[in-house]
């Protein structure tokens, strides 16, 4: 099987309708081999749907996608022995521990008992879940259980791994622990296709970003290519007496030559810098109108902003107006099963 690609994924024009609900509507997406790639966007845009195709979970109603160059419809089986999928609800066996799920899921796999025991162990090691290995699932907080569903994706070491929205629901310590074993696993040579609704996630993780909204990719880049689409870093300043705000105004168009905006909090005032070489000569001319600063900051644009700028709205807000608007992305109830494990 090739895994040499250049191209851990490639998706031209993928389709799926559910009804009169179009789902998916003519997704690209180009994932390099060995890099984090972040699908971001709002329930219901369309994420899940477009995972579950390139998995083989679903038949694309049109376009058509390949894993390092093998097609997910006509080498389906091949597909499948690539790939890890760890999706949004954990699929492990909540009466048995976790050694034995991961067993259960490696012996599945194909391994030996023998080494179907030595994979578990090693894999509760990785994700800190050796202490906890022979308690009963239903005593796992969330967080455990997460990483359980993610050890159990990787026992057959796929090259490609796809990770719908694998922190939802987490604290900031145990998702900050997952991003570390995200990080981990694309160092030692995987491919990471990630879905995520948290900004910060694919910020942090992503080394190439698309936004999708109503089935669409609407922007595609790195994190840095699509904060700069939206505009330039922000000078903010705090003066010592509000009384000066609407001098430092007049002083910010003589010298930057920008509108600055005046903000309700007192004495803060926010202005583009597209220049900020001119930065040294307004602080210069600040001090000779005397206007004392009390705190000076730039701030580039974030991950919010180019959402919003893109979308018209925020990813905490759905797509298509309410929670049923993608059958494969809405309740609990509505969702088909996903495999915690590799799909060979």
């Amino acid at each position: 099987m090739n895994t040499s690609s250049e191209w851990a994924v490639e998706a031209h024009g993928l389709v799926k309708t559910f009804g009169s609900n179009r789902a998916v509507d003519g997704v690209d997406l180009r994932v390099k081999t060995g890099t984090v790639y972040g699908v971001l966007g709002p329930n219901g845009a369309g994420k899940t749907t477009t995972i579950s195709m390139l998995a083989t979970l679903l038949k694309p109603d049109a376009g058509s996608a390949t894993i390092f160059g093998h097609d997910v419809q006509k080498d389906a089986q091949i597909v499948r022995q690539l790939i890890g999928v760890t999706g949004q609800y954990a699929s492990v066996d909540e009466t048995l521990s976790a050694t034995e799920n991961l067993v259960l899921f490696s012996r599945l796999n194909g391994l030996s008992r023998a080494d179907a025991k030595r994979k578990s162990n090693e894999l509760l090691e990785e994700f800190g879940l050796t202490a906890a290995a022979k308690r009963p699932l239903k005593n796992f907080s969330g967080g455990m259980r997460r990483r359980l569903d993610l050890a159990a994706s990787l026992i057959s070491q796929p090259p490609l791994i796809f990770l719908d929205e694998p922190t939802t629901g987490l604290d900031p310590r145990t998702r900050s622990q997952m991003w570390d074993t995200i990080r981990r696993l694309v160092s030692t040579g995987s491919t990471v296709l990630l879905t995520t609704q948290y900004l910060d996630e694919a910020d942090q993780l992503a080394d190439r970003i698309a936004v999708i909204d109503t089935g669409k990719v609407v922007a595609e880049g790195t994190a840095d290519t699509l904060k700069a689409s939206v505009g330039s870093s922000a000078l903010q300043l705090r003066l010592e007496n509000s009384a000066d705000l609407a001098a430092a105004q007049r002083a910010i168009f003589a010298v930057l030559g920008v509108d600055a905006v005046i903000s309700p909090e007192a004495g803060r005032i926010t202005a583009p810098m597209d220049r900020p070489d001119r930065v040294t000569d307004l602080l210069v001319r600040l001090r000779d109108d005397g206007i004392v600063l009390s705190e000076m900051s730039v701030q580039k644009p974030t991950l919010d902003e180019v959402f919003l700028a893109i979308t018209g709205h925020g990813t905490g807000e759905d797509a298509a107006g309410g929670p049923d608007s993608n059958p494969t992305e809405s309740s609990d109830a509505s969702r088909q099963p996903e495999p915690a494990g590799s799909l060979s």
